[in-house]
C-alpha cells in the first residue's frame, strides 16, 4: 500500500457540518492505495469510527493515521476491522435461520434438487456461514453443496479459517447443535474441522469486484445498514443479478428492503426476498 499521501489542511477549525479536508483528503488516499471507497459508507459513522481508531493511536490527523496506516501492516488490519465492522455471532436472530431451515431451504430442494450454491457474503470472522454449513449438514445438504464465504477484511478472513471462538459467540446455538459441532478448548470453542473444510473462504470487495452467477441463496446481513443509499442500491442490483430464478437473499434485521421489486424480487418470509422467475 505505498502510495505518496495527498496533503490536506488538518480541517480541526472547520464548523460542525461542514466538509472536513483531512478526512476528505484521507478517503482519496485510501481509494487510491487500496480501491476501498469510504464515500460508499455512511460518512457520520464511518469518520466517528476511525477518529476514535485515530486518536487511540496517537495520531492528531488523518493525513497522519494514513502515512502511518502505509508503513504499519498491524494498523492497517485494524483500520479494516473497524471500518467493516466485524461483530458477530452465530445463530444471529434464531428465528429467522429456523424459517431459513424450515422453510426457505425446502422450497430450495424441492424436485429432488439437492446440489445449492450458497453465499454468504461479508462473512466477518465465519459466524455466518459457519451457521450456514451447521443447518446444510444438519438437513444433509452440505456435502452436495457449494458454500463460499467472502470478506474485504484478510485479518476477519484468517480469523474465520481458524474457527476459534468465545463462549459468548455461541449463545444462540441450540444446545444439541453446539455439542455437536464444537470442542472445548480452555476459554475457546473450535469449530468442526469437518464442516470447516466444506467452506471456501475468499477476500471480495462486494462494491467493486464481479459476481458470481446462479446462487440459490445469498446471505448478506447487518452489513448493508452501514452503506449509503446510492450504495445499497448498487449492491441489491448485483445481488439480484446473481441469483438464478427463484433463488434467495437473506439480509439483517434492520435491512428491509422497501422497493425490492425495483431489483426483481419479491418479500416472501421476513427479510428473506426471492428473485422473479421473469427477472
Amino acid at each position: 500500500m505505498d502510495v505518496k499521501p495527498v496533503l490536506y489542511n488538518s480541517g480541526a477549525s472547520e464548523e460542525p457540518g461542514t466538509p472536513d479536508p483531512d478526512y476528505i483528503g484521507f478517503i482519496q488516499n485510501i481509494k487510491r492505495s487500496t480501491g476501498i471507497d469510504l464515500s460508499d459508507y455512511k460518512e457520520a459513522q464511518m469518520k466517528r469510527r476511525l477518529t476514535t481508531l485515530r486518536v487511540k493511536n496517537g495520531y492528531s490527523s488523518f493525513a497522519e493515521f494514513f502515512e502511518a496506516l502505509q508503513k504499519d501492516k498491524r494498523l492497517f488490519h485494524e483500520f479494516l476491522d473497524r471500518m467493516t465492522i466485524n461483530v458477530s455471532e452465530f445463530w444471529r436472530n434464531p428465528n429467522r435461520w429456523e424459517v431459513l431451515r424450515d422453510v426457505i431451504l425446502p422450497e430450495l430442494t424441492a424436485g429432488a434438487r439437492s446440489r445449492l450454491k450458497v453465499w454468504s457474503a461479508a462473512c466477518s470472522t465465519g459466524e455466518e456461514p459457519y451457521t450456514l454449513a451447521m443447518i446444510l449438514d444438519g438437513k444433509g445438504l452440505l456435502q452436495t453443496s457449494t458454500l463460499v464465504a467472502t470478506d474485504i477484511d484478510e485479518g476477519a478472513l484468517a480469523k474465520a479459517k481458524q474457527g476459534l471462538y468465545l463462549e459468548r459467540s455461541l449463545k444462540d446455538v441450540p444446545k444439541e447443535v453446539a455439542a455437536r459441532y464444537f470442542s472445548q478448548e480452555g476459554p475457546m470453542y473450535k469449530f468442526s474441522e469437518g464442516l470447516k473444510a466444506n467452506v471456501q473462504f475468499r477476500k471480495q470487495n462486494l462494491l467493486t469486484d464481479t459476481f458470481e452467477q446462479n446462487h440459490d441463496l445469498i446471505v448478506c446481513r447487518n452489513v448493508m445498514i452501514y452503506f449509503t443509499e446510492e450504495a445499497k442500491a448498487k449492491l441489491y442490483h448485483k445481488f439480484a443479478s446473481a441469483l438464478r430464478p427463484g433463488g434467495y437473499l437473506f439480509v439483517g434485521s434492520t435491512e428491509q428492503i422497501f422497493t425490492p421489486g425495483q431489483y426483481g424480487l419479491e418479500p416472501t418470509e421476513t427479510f428473506f426476498y426471492r428473485k422473479k422467475a421473469d427477472a
